[in-house]
């Protein structure tokens, strides 16, 4: 069954067990059309909030990347695995027996704020054109470079023995192109432990939380898609335009600076915790029609993707 295609965003609660490319085509069948895509993957483990474009939406797609996520995760200290989650081997062990909360406390801090992470080594990032992921299967795992990344907040909330095992609870806010897993990992190394992650849950992309997510069943029985000017104004900081600025705009021209709205988002999330560096302003005509985003640029405002 399929419903006609609509432009818009679908919050999608992905379930663990199936890739992101996976909900992608459940998505692409339910909607009726094949202009689907996804911003920002969840590992197959991963379960949560996955952001799907359909038509003109999948042109926002680029920008929601850049936002703030939010996630729920179950750290094991005590064992480090080949993938750094438990879908990997378990390549080393360690006693955790001796670590205190304190410790925990003090390696965290070390991981909070501007970082910078060295990225799993089974992850989607390019390495002379091929997936690091795909190298590290054949063999010949690449060697890569440590990336800036913010973590807004790690914050531990609670904390469970099992033998020699410590799995810990954390709650972490970060920016676009943060691996919890290798939050993970490094945790694991600050405490002489080794770790590897057990659970993750997307809580938040962006102004997108968990509580506007539709499971694919629920989907199923009833396929709809978050309108383009109310999904891009959840997201992005708002700026309203007249009716000639509009024209121009939708035409391509430029138009001068004005200090945007924050954006309404679906579940009222303050801007500081919704907007990223570099994240666009949409710019809406007199009647709502989104017609573009825009970035500021030498004192002018140009748009970076046009949708009228």
């Amino acid at each position: 069954m399929s419903a006609p295609s609509a432009s818009g965003l679908v919050i999608v609660d992905k379930p663990g067990g199936m890739t992101s490319h996976d909900v992608v085509a459940r998505v692409r069948r339910l909607a009726g059309t094949r202009k689907v895509g996804h911003a920002g993957t969840l590992d197959p483990m991963a379960t949560g909030v996955l952001v799907v474009g359909v038509e003109k939406a999948t042109r926002l797609l680029g920008y929601l990347t850049l936002t703030e996520k939010e996630y729920s995760a179950t750290i094991r200290l005590g064992q480090t695995t080949s993938t750094d989650d438990a879908e990997g081997e378990i390549t080393g062990t360690a006693t955790a027996e001796g670590v205190t909360v304190e410790a925990i406390g003090q390696a965290v801090a070390g991981l909070t704020g501007e970082i910078l992470q060295v990225p799993p080594a089974v992850s989607a990032i390019k390495v002379d054109g091929q997936r690091a992921y795909r190298l590290t299967r054949a063999g010949a795992a690449p060697e890569l470079k440590a990336r800036p990344v913010t973590v807004y907040e790690f914050t531990i909330t609670g904390t469970h023995r099992d033998g020699d095992l410590l799995d810990v609870d954390a709650t972490v806010r970060c920016s676009s192109g943060t691996y919890i897993r290798a939050l993970a990992r490094d945790l694991g190394a600050a405490l002489g432990t080794g770790g590897h992650l057990t659970r993750l849950r997307r809580t938040r992309v962006g102004g997108y939380r968990a509580e506007d997510a539709r499971t694919l069943e629920q989907l199923a029985e009833h396929f709809e898609v978050l309108p383009l000017a109310q999904a891009a104004a959840a997201a992005f900081p708002r700026r309203d335009l007249s009716t000639d600025e509009a024209r121009r705009l939708a035409h391509g021209g430029r138009l001068g600076p004005v200090t945007p709205a924050a954006p309404a988002t679906v579940e009222a999330v303050p801007a500081k915790d919704v907007l990223a560096k570099d994240v666009p302003t949409a710019a809406f005509a007199p009647d709502g029609t989104l017609i573009a985003l825009v970035t500021e640029e030498s004192g002018q405002a140009r748009p970076l993707v046009v949708f009228a």
